[in-house]
């Protein structure tokens, strides 16, 4: 036996001994995440095992999701998902909350059930999507320049991200996020097992530099937001995207895993990496944004090896998307009604957003916030910001729950929020930075 990280003494004579010694330390919690391992002839000559018997241990733990290999850092704990530690705190009572990054529900149509799906038995898994809904998501896709020869649904992008990364890669495996980044993915890739590599992010997206680093770090699979990126709100530019094209032609294996979540309520043209003419591609739209969260169906065109990796996949776990919500979904789509509210939705949001950046402008507090719905403002101390906010009545999200190793910074969500209050929250914004001069940063 041998002492590892709290004097834990992993013990056994065969490779599945060993695994369960580790699994049990992990379980019991001597072993913490990060906690490394013996390197596999030490661990061997300790246990009087071969090092095949050691490697196949580490093997089987890996494909578990137990532990992670680093290159020279040798193999670890994995790290506990951290869907806990970034979970939004609920909202205190009686404040604006600005936190959520949700849609004004005055621009959601109300959805009514279908009446033309007769009861009874029907083979789903034979034709597990719509026709119809098929032939909107392409006129939807297509009016952007998307590929739309493969297309499929999904119960929205997270489950569509999640199913992909877990067919196409492995436990330890790294995959390229924006950093700061939606919070929910970050969760999903640690979840999953895997590492995430930041990538710097600007008003323009994903930084070629950065996610080249990303790409020679070994990251096999690359997550990205064409527009209305959360929480920074930056979009690609065409030069941007062709420059970002060009990093990935040079890894023609990675798959890249394109988020446009704002999509019919994004106030900017779609330059996506989807068009660029990439081998391993998919670009998923969902429509909680703009036709209500309880609608959880995606849309995504992709290549033809992902449509089948994804598709195969689906077959042996839900099966399909619901043909009632998607039936539903085609309804809302294809309504001229609910077409010109997110239209309304759509040209709202941006005069909002512009209000709030205009406003902290004026008042010299720079901010970020070039499409979608969400304004971020980098702050030395979030905390600090965030409870001053608290004390003037408004709730913004502390930006710790979105980042990986970029500067602090406070999201706010702007879809609800009207010109006259975003001239009052800049105000109280100053008045808050003026407190805390002494830690703010800019």
């Amino acid at each position: 036996m041998i002492n590892v990280a709290v004097h834990y003494a992993i013990s056994g004579a065969t490779a599945k001994a060993i695994a369960a010694s580790v699994e049990r330390g992990v379980s019991e919690g001597a072993l913490a995440p990060g906690a490394a391992l013996p390197p596999v002839r030490r661990l061997a000559d300790e246990l009087a095992v071969s090092p095949g018997t050691v490697a196949t241990a580490y093997k089987e733990l890996r494909g578990r999701g137990i532990v992670v290999t680093r290159g020279r850092g040798g193999t670890v704990v994995a790290p506990a998902p951290a869907v806990a530690s970034r979970r939004p705190p609920k909202v205190p009572r009686g404040l604006r909350d600005l936190a959520g990054g949700h849609p004004d529900p005055a621009f959601l149509p109300a959805p009514a059930p279908p009446s033309r799906l007769a009861p009874g038995a029907r083979s789903h898994r034979s034709t597990p999507r719509l026709p119809r809904l098929e032939d909107a998501a392409r006129d939807w896709l297509g009016a952007d320049g998307m590929p739309v020869e493969h297309v499929t649904f999904a119960h929205g992008a997270l489950d569509l991200v999640g199913r992909l990364l877990s067919v196409e890669l492995r436990p330890g495996d790294a995959v390229a996020m924006e950093d700061p980044g939606y919070h929910h993915l970050l969760d999903l890739v640690t979840a999953l097992g895997l590492r995430s590599v930041p990538v710097a992010v600007d008003d323009e997206g994903m930084r070629p530099e950065a996610l080249r680093r990303a790409l020679r770090a070994g990251a096999r699979a690359v997550v990205c937001s064409p527009r209305g990126q959360n929480p920074y709100g930056g979009c690609f530019s065409a030069e941007r995207r062709a420059a970002l094209a060009d990093v990935l032609r040079e890894e023609p294996d990675v798959l890249v895993l394109e988020n446009d979540h704002a999509s019919a309520v994004a106030d900017v043209p779609l330059h996506a990496l989807g068009s660029a003419g990439l081998s391993r591609w998919v670009h998923v739209r969902t429509v909680s944004k703009f036709l209500g969260a309880d609608l959880r169906c995606a849309v995504a065109a992709c290549d033809a090896v992902t449509l089948a990796r994804h598709d195969g996949r689906l077959l042996l776990t839900s099966g399909w998307v619901s043909h009632l919500l998607q039936e539903t979904v085609h309804g809302l789509l294809t309504d001229e009604d609910t077409r010109a509210l997110v239209s309304r939705a759509r040209g709202t949001y941006a005069v909002r957003r512009g209000a709030l950046l205009g406003e902290l402008a004026a008042r010299g507090i720079a901010a970020h916030g070039a499409s979608g719905m969400n304004v971020w403002v980098p702050v030395a101390d979030e905390s600090a910001v965030v409870n001053g906010l608290r004390s003037h009545g408004w709730w913004v999200a502390a930006g710790a729950r979105f980042r990986l190793a970029s500067p602090p910074g406070v999201r706010i969500s702007v879809a609800g929020l009207e010109p006259a209050d975003a001239a009052r929250l800049a105000s109280d914004f100053a008045a808050v930075l003026g407190e805390s001069e002494a830690t703010y940063g800019g």
